[in-house]
């Protein structure tokens, strides 16, 4: 079996994994990653950048290099491929666990239950809930659903349909480096440079093609074109801008503004502002949806390509 079929079979194997039983509740592959990069952290971790750069070389270049080698030992075993392939798309791909906990936060605020929605946030976000009413929390959510549909779907698709196993596993290990060390915290505005940079490179395309896939599913086109190409580049980041300004207008809310990490507080800019009414409770639904029809989307264009790579390989 060709290796462009081996991807097709076994990323679309994973997703309806993911679809069907979300994360494992224990002994998932990434907490393990995450477990033994703190420990790395907790040796090497310096006040300084070129230890951070350490860090991320040693975390993610262990971890795509025991997946290249794992892919190396079963690739005269077209079966046994896919099945790894399987078994790497399901373990880094997230979106029925995203999911999953943008509803039930949704499902507190909808029952007036504000501590509750609260305890739940954290799960999905770093923001600090105690500084968030029941509107800015459903903003909260819409927003972690947009920015995490490329971080934790379309992204790892886009690295596999290139990479393979290897390409899957890398692009986990460096999100999940940036989201452990990548923050502008005092202790690792130095250490985890390298990590936030990395993360900015590896989540480039997997961004646009989200925003992108947004536009094409969210049933308002227009809107979400003008409001990707008005308000993109004005958000702090350079891959959760597309996203967030498409998911925006292609559900007619607005999203941005005040927030508040860890007692820190950011005045970011509003995306979709003009045409946008805020979020409400109801959006957290709409949005989960959406992330639902980029990521199934998302796999065939993953495959498509990764076909038409074979093809022109051959």
């Amino acid at each position: 079996m060709r290796a462009d079929r081996i991807f097709v079979y076994g990323a679309a194997a994973g997703l309806i994994g993911d679809l069907l039983l979300g994360d494992p509740r224990r002994g998932h592959p990434v907490a393990a990653f995450g477990r033994a990069a703190a420990g790395v952290e907790s040796r090497l971790w310096r006040d300084h950048r070129g230890w951070g750069a350490l860090h991320t070389l040693v975390c993610a270049g262990g971890a795509t290099g025991a997946a290249a080698l794992a892919a190396r030992a079963v690739r005269n075993r077209p079966a046994a491929a896919v099945v790894l392939t399987a078994a790497a798309t399901w373990s880094v791909v997230g979106g029925t666990s995203l999911g999953r906990e943008a509803r039930a936060v949704g499902g507190a605020l909808a029952a007036g239950d504000v501590e509750a929605a609260r305890e739940r946030l954290p799960h999905l976000c770093g923001r600090d809930p105690q500084a968030l009413d029941a509107q800015q929390m459903a903003r909260a959510v819409v927003e972690s659903v947009a920015e995490n549909t490329s971080d934790a779907v379309v992204g790892a698709l886009v690295w596999g349909a290139l990479g393979g196993v290897p390409g899957l596993v890398a692009f986990r290990a460096v999100n999940t480096l940036d989201a452990m060390v990548g923050h502008k915290s005092p202790r690792h505005r130095r250490y985890g440079w390298a990590s936030a940079r990395l993360d900015d490179l590896a989540g480039w395309p997997g961004a646009r093609l989200t925003a992108a896939l947004a536009v094409a599913s969210g049933g308002r086109p227009r809107e979400a074109v003008r409001a990707w190409r008005a308000d993109a580049d004005r958000h702090p980041s350079p891959n959760a801008g597309p996203v967030e300004a498409a998911f925006a207008g292609a559900l007619g809310v607005r999203l941005g503004g005040t927030l508040s990490y860890g007692g820190r507080v950011e005045h970011r800019p509003v995306l979709n502002g003009e045409a946008g009414r805020e979020v409400r409770v109801t959006d957290i639904e709409r949005a989960v949806r959406l992330s639902r029809r980029v990521s199934v989307l998302a796999l065939a264009v993953c495959a498509a390509g990764r076909l038409a790579m074979g093809r022109r390989g051959r």
